[in-house]
Protein backbone atom coordinates (compact mmCIF):
# COMPACT_ATOMS: atom_id res chain seq x y z
CA UNK A 1 0.00 0.00 0.00
CA UNK A 2 1.29 3.47 -0.93
CA UNK A 3 1.96 5.31 2.33
CA UNK A 4 3.72 8.35 0.88
CA UNK A 5 2.83 11.78 2.22
CA UNK A 6 1.14 14.00 -0.32
CA UNK A 7 2.83 17.35 0.20
CA UNK A 8 -0.37 19.10 -0.88
CA UNK A 9 -1.97 17.89 2.35
CA UNK A 10 0.42 20.00 4.43
CA UNK A 11 0.02 23.63 5.42
CA UNK A 12 3.05 25.83 4.75
CA UNK A 13 3.98 25.56 8.42
CA UNK A 14 3.79 21.76 8.31
CA UNK A 15 5.73 21.69 5.04
CA UNK A 16 8.42 23.85 6.64
CA UNK A 17 8.75 21.36 9.52
CA UNK A 18 8.88 18.54 6.99
CA UNK A 19 11.77 19.96 4.93
CA UNK A 20 13.69 20.93 8.07
CA UNK A 21 13.34 17.35 9.31
CA UNK A 22 15.03 16.35 6.05
CA UNK A 23 17.94 18.68 6.77
CA UNK A 24 16.84 21.39 4.35
CA UNK A 25 16.45 25.17 4.72
CA UNK A 26 13.03 26.71 5.37
CA UNK A 27 12.87 28.45 1.98
CA UNK A 28 12.57 25.04 0.30
CA UNK A 29 9.09 24.72 1.79
CA UNK A 30 7.94 27.94 0.11
CA UNK A 31 9.39 26.75 -3.19
CA UNK A 32 7.50 23.45 -3.00
CA UNK A 33 4.31 25.18 -1.82
CA UNK A 34 4.54 27.50 -4.82
CA UNK A 35 5.08 24.64 -7.25
CA UNK A 36 1.98 22.87 -5.94
CA UNK A 37 -0.09 26.02 -6.52
CA UNK A 38 1.31 26.30 -10.07
CA UNK A 39 0.11 22.79 -10.89
CA UNK A 40 3.17 20.60 -10.46
CA UNK A 41 2.09 16.97 -10.82
CA UNK A 42 5.28 15.42 -9.44
CA UNK A 43 8.40 16.42 -7.54
CA UNK A 44 10.33 16.12 -10.81
CA UNK A 45 8.54 19.26 -12.01
CA UNK A 46 9.97 21.31 -9.12
CA UNK A 47 12.97 22.34 -11.20
CA UNK A 48 14.52 24.78 -8.73
CA UNK A 49 15.11 21.85 -6.38
CA UNK A 50 18.24 19.82 -7.04
CA UNK A 51 17.84 16.33 -8.46
CA UNK A 52 19.36 14.91 -5.30
CA UNK A 53 16.82 16.74 -3.12
CA UNK A 54 13.91 15.67 -5.32
CA UNK A 55 15.03 12.05 -5.05
CA UNK A 56 15.43 12.34 -1.27
CA UNK A 57 11.93 13.76 -0.84
CA UNK A 58 10.42 11.25 -3.27
CA UNK A 59 11.41 8.41 -0.95
CA UNK A 60 8.48 9.21 1.32
CA UNK A 61 6.53 12.04 -0.34
CA UNK A 62 4.77 12.94 -3.57
CA UNK A 63 2.72 15.57 -5.39
CA UNK A 64 -0.32 14.44 -7.31
CA UNK A 65 -3.12 16.19 -9.20
CA UNK A 66 -6.55 14.71 -9.98
CA UNK A 67 -6.93 13.65 -13.61
CA UNK A 68 -9.87 14.68 -15.79
CA UNK A 69 -11.64 11.45 -16.73
CA UNK A 70 -14.37 13.43 -18.50
CA UNK A 71 -14.77 17.08 -19.44
CA UNK A 72 -18.05 18.52 -20.69
CA UNK A 73 -18.33 22.04 -22.10
CA UNK A 74 -21.72 23.73 -22.37
CA UNK A 75 -22.60 25.04 -25.82
CA UNK A 76 -25.05 27.42 -24.14
CA UNK A 77 -22.77 29.39 -21.81
CA UNK A 78 -19.30 27.82 -21.76
CA UNK A 79 -19.72 26.22 -18.33
CA UNK A 80 -17.21 23.38 -17.91
CA UNK A 81 -17.93 20.25 -15.88
CA UNK A 82 -15.12 17.92 -14.86
CA UNK A 83 -15.27 14.37 -13.62
CA UNK A 84 -11.93 14.14 -11.83
CA UNK A 85 -10.35 10.77 -11.12
CA UNK A 86 -8.41 10.47 -7.88
CA UNK A 87 -5.36 8.29 -7.33
CA UNK A 88 -7.43 5.40 -5.93
CA UNK A 89 -9.80 5.45 -8.92
CA UNK A 90 -12.68 7.21 -7.15
CA UNK A 91 -14.22 10.20 -8.90
CA UNK A 92 -15.59 13.61 -7.93
CA UNK A 93 -17.14 16.48 -9.85
CA UNK A 94 -16.17 20.13 -10.25
CA UNK A 95 -17.86 22.85 -12.30
CA UNK A 96 -16.20 26.01 -13.64
CA UNK A 97 -18.55 28.91 -14.39
CA UNK A 98 -17.83 32.20 -16.09
CA UNK A 99 -19.21 35.44 -14.63
CA UNK A 100 -18.56 39.10 -15.39
CA UNK A 101 -16.24 39.23 -12.36
CA UNK A 102 -14.19 36.18 -13.42
CA UNK A 103 -14.20 32.41 -13.15
CA UNK A 104 -15.80 30.56 -10.25
CA UNK A 105 -15.35 26.89 -9.44
CA UNK A 106 -17.67 24.65 -7.45
CA UNK A 107 -15.71 21.79 -5.89
CA UNK A 108 -16.51 18.56 -4.05
CA UNK A 109 -15.44 17.76 -0.48
CA UNK A 110 -16.26 14.04 -0.32
CA UNK A 111 -16.61 11.02 -2.58
CA UNK A 112 -20.36 10.58 -2.25
CA UNK A 113 -22.40 11.91 0.66
CA UNK A 114 -24.15 10.41 3.68
CA UNK A 115 -26.56 13.28 4.39
CA UNK A 116 -29.37 11.67 2.37
CA UNK A 117 -31.12 14.78 1.01
CA UNK A 118 -34.02 13.39 -0.99
CA UNK A 119 -33.70 15.77 -3.95
CA UNK A 120 -29.94 15.38 -4.51
CA UNK A 121 -28.09 13.06 -6.87
CA UNK A 122 -24.90 13.16 -4.77
CA UNK A 123 -26.41 11.08 -1.94
CA UNK A 124 -27.77 8.23 -4.04
CA UNK A 125 -24.90 5.82 -3.35
CA UNK A 126 -23.93 7.04 0.10
CA UNK A 127 -20.52 8.13 1.34
CA UNK A 128 -17.41 6.37 0.04
CA UNK A 129 -14.77 8.49 1.78
CA UNK A 130 -13.63 11.99 2.66
CA UNK A 131 -11.35 13.95 0.36
CA UNK A 132 -7.86 14.84 1.57
CA UNK A 133 -6.89 18.54 1.44
CA UNK A 134 -4.77 18.03 -1.69
CA UNK A 135 -7.74 16.44 -3.47
CA UNK A 136 -9.84 19.53 -2.79
CA UNK A 137 -7.11 22.00 -3.75
CA UNK A 138 -6.25 19.77 -6.70
CA UNK A 139 -9.67 20.32 -8.30
CA UNK A 140 -9.02 24.06 -8.39
CA UNK A 141 -5.45 23.74 -9.64
CA UNK A 142 -6.20 21.06 -12.24
CA UNK A 143 -9.08 23.11 -13.68
CA UNK A 144 -6.94 26.25 -13.87
CA UNK A 145 -4.13 24.33 -15.54
CA UNK A 146 -6.40 22.63 -18.06
CA UNK A 147 -8.33 25.78 -19.01
CA UNK A 148 -5.41 28.22 -18.82
CA UNK A 149 -7.36 30.54 -16.52
CA UNK A 150 -7.19 32.01 -13.03
CA UNK A 151 -10.00 31.09 -10.66
CA UNK A 152 -11.28 34.15 -8.79
CA UNK A 153 -13.82 32.49 -6.47
CA UNK A 154 -14.47 29.07 -4.97
CA UNK A 155 -17.68 27.47 -3.76
CA UNK A 156 -17.46 24.27 -1.70
CA UNK A 157 -20.91 23.06 -2.73
CA UNK A 158 -20.28 20.05 -4.94
CA UNK A 159 -20.50 16.40 -3.87
CA UNK A 160 -20.40 15.94 -0.09
CA UNK A 161 -21.09 17.89 3.09
CA UNK A 162 -17.99 20.04 3.77
CA UNK A 163 -18.48 20.14 7.55
CA UNK A 164 -18.65 16.33 7.60
CA UNK A 165 -15.00 16.51 6.47
CA UNK A 166 -14.10 19.36 8.80
CA UNK A 167 -10.34 18.94 9.33
CA UNK A 168 -9.57 18.52 5.62
CA UNK A 169 -11.80 21.51 4.84
CA UNK A 170 -9.89 23.76 7.24
CA UNK A 171 -6.50 22.74 5.81
CA UNK A 172 -7.78 23.26 2.28
CA UNK A 173 -9.01 26.75 3.15
CA UNK A 174 -5.72 27.70 4.81
CA UNK A 175 -3.74 26.53 1.80
CA UNK A 176 -6.01 28.22 -0.75
CA UNK A 177 -5.79 31.50 1.18
CA UNK A 178 -2.02 31.45 1.78
CA UNK A 179 -0.28 34.18 -0.28
CA UNK A 180 2.61 31.77 -0.96
CA UNK A 181 0.14 29.64 -2.95
CA UNK A 182 -3.06 30.70 -4.69
CA UNK A 183 -3.68 33.55 -2.24
CA UNK A 184 -7.46 33.65 -2.64
CA UNK A 185 -9.13 36.06 -0.21
CA UNK A 186 -11.62 34.78 2.36
CA UNK A 187 -14.44 36.82 0.84
CA UNK A 188 -14.00 35.01 -2.46
CA UNK A 189 -14.73 31.64 -0.84
CA UNK A 190 -18.14 30.18 0.05
CA UNK A 191 -18.76 27.04 2.08
CA UNK A 192 -22.17 25.40 1.90
CA UNK A 193 -23.68 23.21 4.61
CA UNK A 194 -26.92 21.31 5.03
CA UNK A 195 -27.02 22.48 8.64
CA UNK A 196 -24.52 20.86 11.03
CA UNK A 197 -25.12 23.42 13.77
CA UNK A 198 -22.20 22.43 16.01
CA UNK A 199 -19.76 22.68 13.11
CA UNK A 200 -21.17 26.08 12.06
CA UNK A 201 -20.41 27.38 15.57
CA UNK A 202 -16.94 25.83 15.49
CA UNK A 203 -16.31 27.34 12.07
CA UNK A 204 -17.26 30.77 13.39
CA UNK A 205 -14.23 30.56 15.70
CA UNK A 206 -11.69 29.76 12.96
CA UNK A 207 -11.02 33.43 12.18
CA UNK A 208 -11.92 32.88 8.54
CA UNK A 209 -14.57 35.42 7.46
CA UNK A 210 -15.78 33.16 4.67
CA UNK A 211 -19.24 33.32 3.08
CA UNK A 212 -21.55 30.69 4.58
CA UNK A 213 -24.44 29.19 2.63
CA UNK A 214 -27.03 27.16 4.49
CA UNK A 215 -29.15 24.68 2.52
CA UNK A 216 -32.52 25.50 4.07
CA UNK A 217 -35.06 24.22 1.51
CA UNK A 218 -38.02 24.27 3.92
CA UNK A 219 -39.16 26.87 6.47
CA UNK A 220 -40.38 24.38 9.09
CA UNK A 221 -39.05 21.19 10.63
CA UNK A 222 -41.77 18.80 9.40
CA UNK A 223 -41.16 19.32 5.69
CA UNK A 224 -37.44 19.78 6.21
CA UNK A 225 -37.12 16.38 7.91
CA UNK A 226 -38.96 14.85 4.97
CA UNK A 227 -36.60 16.46 2.46
CA UNK A 228 -33.39 16.35 4.52
CA UNK A 229 -32.84 13.57 7.08
CA UNK A 230 -30.09 15.63 8.75
CA UNK A 231 -32.87 17.86 10.10
CA UNK A 232 -33.77 15.08 12.55
CA UNK A 233 -30.45 15.66 14.31
CA UNK A 234 -30.36 19.44 13.83
CA UNK A 235 -33.74 21.18 14.30
CA UNK A 236 -34.23 24.44 12.44
CA UNK A 237 -34.15 26.66 15.55
CA UNK A 238 -30.77 25.22 16.49
CA UNK A 239 -29.29 25.73 13.02
CA UNK A 240 -30.65 29.27 12.66
CA UNK A 241 -29.19 30.18 16.07
CA UNK A 242 -25.83 28.86 14.86
CA UNK A 243 -26.16 30.93 11.66
CA UNK A 244 -26.94 34.03 13.72
CA UNK A 245 -23.84 33.29 15.82
CA UNK A 246 -21.75 32.97 12.65
CA UNK A 247 -22.96 36.37 11.43
CA UNK A 248 -22.20 37.96 14.80
CA UNK A 249 -18.66 36.53 14.86
CA UNK A 250 -17.69 37.19 11.22
CA UNK A 251 -19.95 39.97 9.96
CA UNK A 252 -20.67 37.85 6.87
CA UNK A 253 -24.36 37.62 6.01
CA UNK A 254 -25.75 34.14 5.52
CA UNK A 255 -27.04 32.90 2.18
CA UNK A 256 -30.03 30.59 2.49
CA UNK A 257 -30.27 28.10 -0.37
CA UNK A 258 -33.83 27.13 -1.30
CA UNK A 259 -34.47 24.51 -4.00
CA UNK A 260 -37.95 25.17 -5.39
CA UNK A 261 -40.23 22.26 -6.23
CA UNK A 262 -43.91 21.45 -6.10
CA UNK A 263 -43.31 20.29 -2.49
CA UNK A 264 -42.12 23.64 -1.12
CA UNK A 265 -42.75 26.25 -3.82
CA UNK A 266 -46.26 27.54 -3.16
CA UNK A 267 -47.05 31.00 -1.81
CA UNK A 268 -48.00 29.42 1.51
CA UNK A 269 -44.41 28.28 1.88
CA UNK A 270 -43.14 31.68 0.73
CA UNK A 271 -45.17 33.29 3.52
CA UNK A 272 -43.70 30.91 6.11
CA UNK A 273 -40.18 31.50 4.79
CA UNK A 274 -40.59 35.28 4.90
CA UNK A 275 -41.85 35.07 8.47
CA UNK A 276 -38.90 32.87 9.45
CA UNK A 277 -36.18 35.07 7.93
CA UNK A 278 -37.59 38.58 8.34
CA UNK A 279 -35.25 40.91 10.25
CA UNK A 280 -32.24 38.68 9.55
CA UNK A 281 -29.31 40.09 7.59
CA UNK A 282 -29.42 37.41 4.92
CA UNK A 283 -29.99 36.59 1.28
CA UNK A 284 -32.14 33.84 -0.19
CA UNK A 285 -30.81 32.06 -3.26
CA UNK A 286 -33.74 30.43 -5.07
CA UNK A 287 -32.87 27.38 -7.16
CA UNK A 288 -35.43 25.51 -9.27
CA UNK A 289 -34.79 21.91 -8.21
CA UNK A 290 -32.67 19.90 -10.63
CA UNK A 291 -34.38 16.91 -12.26
CA UNK A 292 -32.85 13.62 -11.06
CA UNK A 293 -34.29 10.47 -12.63
CA UNK A 294 -34.06 8.53 -9.35
CA UNK A 295 -36.00 11.23 -7.47
CA UNK A 296 -39.65 12.26 -7.67
CA UNK A 297 -39.21 16.02 -7.34
CA UNK A 298 -40.89 18.25 -9.92
CA UNK A 299 -39.48 21.75 -10.22
CA UNK A 300 -41.74 24.75 -9.81
CA UNK A 301 -42.80 26.39 -13.07
CA UNK A 302 -41.49 29.82 -14.01
CA UNK A 303 -44.66 31.61 -12.95
CA UNK A 304 -44.58 30.03 -9.49
CA UNK A 305 -40.88 30.79 -9.08
CA UNK A 306 -41.45 34.45 -9.99
CA UNK A 307 -44.38 34.72 -7.56
CA UNK A 308 -42.37 33.10 -4.76
CA UNK A 309 -39.44 35.47 -5.25
CA UNK A 310 -41.69 38.50 -5.56
CA UNK A 311 -43.43 37.66 -2.29
CA UNK A 312 -40.13 37.38 -0.41
CA UNK A 313 -38.75 40.65 -1.77
CA UNK A 314 -41.97 42.53 -1.04
CA UNK A 315 -41.94 41.23 2.53
CA UNK A 316 -38.44 42.30 3.50
CA UNK A 317 -36.43 39.19 2.56
CA UNK A 318 -33.83 39.83 -0.13
CA UNK A 319 -33.92 37.04 -2.71
CA UNK A 320 -32.65 36.30 -6.19
CA UNK A 321 -33.02 33.44 -8.66
CA UNK A 322 -29.79 31.60 -9.26
CA UNK A 323 -28.63 31.83 -12.84
CA UNK A 324 -28.82 28.39 -14.41
CA UNK A 325 -25.57 27.42 -16.09
CA UNK A 326 -24.57 24.31 -18.00
CA UNK A 327 -28.13 23.05 -18.47
CA UNK A 328 -27.09 21.01 -21.52
CA UNK A 329 -24.31 19.16 -19.64
CA UNK A 330 -26.17 18.28 -16.41
CA UNK A 331 -24.00 20.67 -14.43
CA UNK A 332 -25.75 20.01 -11.11
CA UNK A 333 -23.64 17.98 -8.69
CA UNK A 334 -23.68 14.19 -8.63
CA UNK A 335 -25.21 13.46 -12.00
CA UNK A 336 -22.03 12.87 -14.02
CA UNK A 337 -20.38 10.74 -11.33
CA UNK A 338 -23.50 8.58 -10.94
CA UNK A 339 -23.58 7.93 -14.69
CA UNK A 340 -20.16 6.29 -14.36
CA UNK A 341 -20.97 4.03 -11.39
Amino acid sequence: MDMKINLGDLTLEELTDYVKAHGEKEFRARQIFGWIAKGADSLDECTNLSKALREKLAADAEIYLPKARRKLVSKLDGTVKYLFELKDGNTVESVVMSYHHGYSICISSQVGCRMGCTFCASTLNGLVRNLAPHEMTGQVIAAQKDMGIEISSIVVMGIGEPFDNYDSLIKFLKNINNPAGLGLGWRHITVSTCGLADKIRRFAGENMPINLAFSLHAPEDGLRREMMPVAKAYPLDEVLAACDFYFEKTGRRITFEYALSEKNGSLDWAEKLARLLKNRNCHVNLIPVNPVKERDYVRSDKKSVAAFMDYLNKNGVNSTLRRELGADINASCGQLRNSEL
